[in-house]
Parts: structure tokens; C-alpha cells; sequence
């Protein structure tokens, strides 16, 4: 498999044309189809977008650095770690536990609280979909649960618009396929699970066995497929956090954003279908869209599920740069079904426990 570090141009659409149904067949296929890289990005975002992305990118950094007590606060074991904060519980694909990016996960559809605990109620055995959310405290963290539930809910209207168009080819392409069923699924869910991502500056050790001879470039983030329907993915931030150090409290400030990764090597990674690795690059005044297992699924396998990874920067190149994203992963409600013989409770738990 060859490896290209230098960013594929995915497609790109603009908000207005999603708004008014004015994306043509030809781009969805080439997004999502076949022999696509299986993402698409969206430009010309609301103003506000961009304060949200720099504040809770910055807030990651903040989160990374606080007291491994603090941390300890904000995990949830009961929900396998997949509420709140989790750093090495996830294995990669040797089965070593991942220790180089922390993750901070929140059930973010609007109407989740409201529905919390009939949730719990009737899935009992998924705690990781119906576990109450966990906020860092206000005087910690000023604004993190204010600011991530408002850029959440403006990447989920943006992906329903995605799923229309979606569901537009679908219901030409599809014999039987139900009308307008992918924006229902985004839409409606309170499955929807949003993963705040602060990848740490890899210690220099790791770093040079990773970029040795004979190692997978993703050793240290293991290839997958995303399972939900489409993942609503930000821009990248790096931050050199010896020179921008992360401050909590009253403190805290949006941290200065590097220009570029100090590693043109860093970034996302797609396996293409024709057995190259592409790397994609998202503008930081865009969102990118990744299409899901269930999706492909649900489409009969028009759109593909592209397996993906993410490179950090090496201390070569910027050993004190930390990398901070946000995923939005839509996904159908657990009694959704994804196809003849599953919902996706049955689905998402089969994932989960292979994860985990």
C-alpha cells in the first residue's frame, strides 16, 4: 500500500447550494460513491462556526492539561468510557491501549436530556449510548459545555442538509428505498455522540519508532470505519503547547493556532479503493462529512464507508505540538434499523465491544 502526503482535494460544496437542493448526482458519487475518498466539504459556514472551533479546540489543550485527579472526575466507566473523558481504553490494532490522544465524548443531540432515562430504561446493556452526560465544572473549564452543545447542534444541521441531498440519489438510485429516510435518521436521532479529540505531542521515543522502518504509519491510531451514518469532521488545530501554554480558570484564553502542522506528514489519512493512502485536508473554515458503516448500510452500498486513520506530529518536526479536533457522528436512534435483521442497538454493540 503507498502512502501520499500530499492533501487530495476532496469535494467541496457550498452551504447556500445544500440549502437549496442545488447538489448534483455527479458530486455525491464522487464524494461517497465507489471509488471515492467518501468525504465532503462544506464551505461558507455561519460566522459564528469559527469562534466555536477556535474556542473548543482550545479548550481540548485545556482539558489535556489538567491534574490526572481532575480527569479521573470526568471519566464513566459505566459507560465503557464513552461518556466524559477516556484516554487508554481504546486498543489499537496490536493490541496496545491508546495513550496518545484523550478523547472527551458527549451524547450532543438537542433532545438527548430529555430522553435520558427512558433510555436507560429500555437499553439497559447500552449505557455508552444512554449514560448521562458529565461537564467539567464552569470555573474550570469557562464555557466548555455551553460552547460544545452550540457548535454540536450547528455541525448537525449542516449534516441533516448533507443527508437530504443524500437521500435525494438514494431514492433515484435505490428500487424501494424510503423517502426521505437519512434526514429523518440525523434529524431525529438522540443517538447522535460528539468526540472531542486532543492528541497529545508524541514523547520523542514513540515518535521514532513509529516513523522507523518496518511500522504501519497508523501503529499509534489504528485504521477504522466510522459505524454511525455521516461524521460531521472540524479542521485540524495544532498548537505548540510550550509557547501557547493551555490555562484553566479564569485564565484561559483561545490558544494562538499554528499556521500548518509543523509535520507536512500529520493529518488525516483515507485508504482509498484503489490501495493508496490519501491524505485529506479540511480548511479550517469548512466541515468535512465521512460517510459511516450504517450509511453504507442503509444504502444498499452506493455510498462507501472509507476506512480512515490520523497521523500526529513527530518531535521531529514540532515534538511539543498537540493536534485538537471535534467528530460529530450522527446516528440513527437504537430502534432504527439498519437493515432487515438489526437495529442499530444490536449494531452499535457489536462495534463497541470490539473497540473496547
Amino acid at each position: 500500500m503507498t502512502s501520499n502526503a500530499q492533501a487530495q482535494t476532496a469535494v467541496t460544496v457550498g452551504l447556500d447550494d445544500l440549502q437549496n437542493e442545488r447538489i448534483d448526482f455527479s458530486s455525491l458519487e464522487e464524494a461517497f460513491g465507489p471509488s471515492s475518498l467518501g468525504i465532503i466539504i462544506v464551505k461558507d459556514l455561519p460566522s459564528s462556526f469559527h469562534h466555536l472551533r477556535r474556542k473548543l479546540l482550545s479548550l481540548a489543550s485545556t482539558l489535556g492539561s489538567l491534574p490526572q485527579d481532575e480527569l479521573e472526575k470526568l471519566e464513566s466507566p459505566a459507560s465503557k468510557w464513552l461518556v466524559g473523558w477516556s484516554c487508554g481504553k481504546e486498543t489499537l490494532k496490536d493490541g496496545r491501549y491508546d495513550t496518545l490522544k484523550g478523547s472527551y465524548y458527549v451524547n450532543c443531540a438537542p433532545e438527548f436530556e430529555k430522553q435520558q432515562k427512558s433510555l436507560a430504561e429500555k437499553y439497559p446493556s447500552l449505557p455508552e449510548y444512554t449514560a448521562p452526560n458529565i461537564w467539567p465544572a464552569e470555573d474550570l473549564l469557562p464555557g466548555f459545555e455551553a460552547t460544545f452543545r452550540e457548535l454540536c447542534t450547528l455541525i448537525i444541521d449542516i449534516a441533516v442538509l448533507v443527508a437530504r441531498a443524500c437521500d435525494k440519489y438514494a431514492e433515484a438510485k435505490i428500487e424501494g428505498y424510503t423517502k426521505g429516510y437519512l434526514e429523518h435518521v440525523v434529524k431525529t436521532s438522540v443517538s447522535t455522540k460528539a468526540r472531542l479529540l486532543h492528541y497529545f505531542p508524541m514523547p520523542e521515543m514513540q515518535s521514532e519508532a513509529a516513523n522507523g522502518s518496518g511500522v504501519d504509519e497508523d501503529d499509534w491510531c489504528a485504521t477504522h470505519v466510522d459505524h454511525g451514518c455521516l461524521t460531521g469532521l472540524t479542521s485540524a488545530m495544532f498548537v505548540d503547547e510550550v509557547i501557547n501554554p493551555p490555562r484553566t480558570g479564569s485564565s484561559f484564553s483561545v490558544l494562538q493556532e499554528l499556521d500548518r502542522s509543523p509535520d507536512p506528514k500529520a493529518g488525516l489519512y483515507i485508504h482509498s479503493r484503489t490501495g493508496e493512502v490519501k491524505k485529506v485536508a479540511i480548511p479550517r473554515d469548512c466541515l468535512g462529512f465521512q460517510t459511516g458503516e450504517a450509511l453504507e448500510i442503509i444504502t444498499r452500498g452506493k455510498f462507501k464507508a472509507v476506512p480512515h486513520f490520523v497521523r500526529g506530529a513527530g518531535p521531529g518536526a514540532g515534538g511539543n505540538v498537540a493536534r485538537n479536533t471535534l467528530a460529530v457522528f450522527t446516528q440513527p436512534n437504537l430502534w432504527e434499523r439498519v437493515d432487515e435483521r438489526r437495529e442499530f442497538a444490536a449494531f452499535a454493540k457489536e462495534i463497541v465491544e470490539k473497540n473496547h
